[in-house]
């Protein structure tokens, strides 16, 4: 068994959208994406005065790929044209298949917008295999007590997909992906195996950690080598993005909401959703 270890650390650049905070490990200066793992947004953290507008993610199309949303503070209002609405609180996950073409609006719900309150959210964009991209588009909103929450050596993971120690996620992953995030006290430690072949995804959202003895800093993305395991230390209280993915030996061929495998795939995304075939996207307005 082989460990794996750091290869290349990514931080997340600022990038505003209007007044959200906003940063961004992937794709950056150094990295396109990486394997399955397309893009992040990490929104916050940041605290919202009561009368604010709110998230600006009003309606837009996206196809070929899916979105998975991680509300760690605050709430976020989900309705997308496939008929799918929610809103979802902190500790909750929203996970979106585009794949064949949709309009979804993501947006602050009217109670946060009349009170305010803490904010932060990570967005998380994983690719699809061409078998895939055409299918047909679905919808899991999941609150925090729908995610398991299992307790380890001073590690609290919460898993959305797959399998760990006896546990298995509420989402179905059609790529078979892993995903969950971890909340680590000082002093702690967990591991993961069942790693070889895998694109592996660790990205530090608050504090660090030490992985093989280099330390991934808060804001950071770590790009690993080759391994079956992978084994975290924590010596300050840390939150952090993990998940692993079957490689997708692909073209990708990515323009504003659309991923593809091919330029004339992205021409045809936006004729169709010029034509009117993504439908239409209310607003919620919980």
């Amino acid at each position: 068994m082989t460990e794996r270890s750091v290869t290349r650390l990514h931080p997340a650049l600022r990038d505003d959208i209007g007044d959200l905070v906003t940063r961004r490990p992937v794709p950056g200066p150094a990295i396109d994406h990486l394997g399955a793992f397309l893009f992040l947004n990490h929104h916050g953290p940041q605290t919202y005065p009561p009368g604010n507008r709110g998230l600006p993610f009003g309606p837009h199309p996206h196809r070929g790929f899916e979105t998975v949303t991680f509300i760690l503070e605050g709430e976020l209002a989900h309705t997308d044209s496939a008929g799918h609405e929610s809103i979802i609180r902190a500790g909750g996950v929203q996970w979106m298949t585009a794949g064949s073409g949709l309009i979804h609006a993501e947006v602050s719900p009217e109670a946060f917008k009349r009170s305010g309150g803490d904010l932060e959210i990570l967005q998380l964009w994983l690719n699809l295999p061409a078998r895939l991209k055409m299918c047909p588009p679905r919808y899991t909103g999941l609150q925090a007590d729908a995610i398991p929450a299992i307790r380890g050596e001073g590690a609290t993971l919460h898993l959305i997909s797959g399998e760990w120690q006896g546990s298995r996620g509420p989402v179905e992953s059609l790529t078979h992906t892993f995903l969950s995030w971890v909340e680590a006290e000082p002093g702690a430690h967990i591991a993961f195996d069942g790693l070889g072949g895998r694109d592996v995804f660790l990205y530090a959202a608050r504090g660090g950690f030490e992985v093989a003895g280099t330390t991934v800093p808060q804001f950071h993305l770590a790009e690993l080598g080759p391994g079956d395991t992978l084994a975290v230390a924590a010596s300050e209280p840390a939150l952090f993005l993990f998940g692993h993915a079957e490689p997708i030996d692909e073209p990708v061929v990515a323009h504003g909401p659309f991923v593809m495998n091919s330029v004339e795939e992205i021409r045809q995304a936006f004729v169709d959703y010029q034509a009117g075939r993504f439908g239409t996207a209310e607003i919620v307005a919980g």
